[in-house]
């Protein structure tokens, strides 16, 4: 793929960053409780929790 590495985490950091600040404010609990990442065709590869956390802080 020529996606590089430091650019997929910056593009996946601004995905979930919008995904939260959309949160509607009357959601409540986990708004976010899994991501995935896949490349068209390709299979799907989980997102590590503990980065996942780090994004919402």
């Amino acid at each position: 793929l020529s996606f590089g590495t430091d650019r997929l985490k910056d593009n996946a950091e601004a995905l979930i960053g919008a995904v939260l600040k959309a949160k509607p404010s009357a959601a409540k609990g986990k708004y976010v409780k899994g991501v995935s990442l896949s490349s068209t065709m390709g299979p799907g590869i989980q997102v590590d929790e503990a980065a996942l956390a780090a994004t919402e802080a």
